[in-house]
């Protein structure tokens, strides 16, 4: 089963990098980005899109594990909070039995 893993994400590999040489070899044409404060060199239209890709991808990341870091300290403090409260509750069961006895 993990070999048939691996072959179907060595295939779809193959197949985007294969697109990738494609949409590069389509889109030759130099253009020019201007900003509003900013103007960047000419260069390919394909570079400037796989650019904006990977651009879009790491910022993507970067604002998701910020919502992973968050979710993590969350779950430690409940983690704290539970093993406390079962501390607690052995205590206070240990302490009724003493009682009782």
């Amino acid at each position: 089963m993990r070999w048939l893993k691996m072959l179907i994400v060595f295939l779809l590999s193959i197949v985007i990098l294969m697109v990738g040489i494609m949409f590069t070899i389509h889109n030759t044409e130099k253009v020019s980005i201007d900003l509003v404060f900013l103007t960047l060199p000419e260069a390919s239209l394909s570079l400037w899109l796989i650019a904006a890709f990977v651009l879009g991808g790491v910022t993507g990341v970067l604002l998701s594990s910020v919502a992973v870091v968050a979710l993590k300290t969350r779950l430690m403090s409940s983690r704290r909070k539970i093993k406390a409260l079962t501390k607690e509750c052995d205590q206070l069961r240990t302490t009724t039995l003493k009682d009782v006895a």
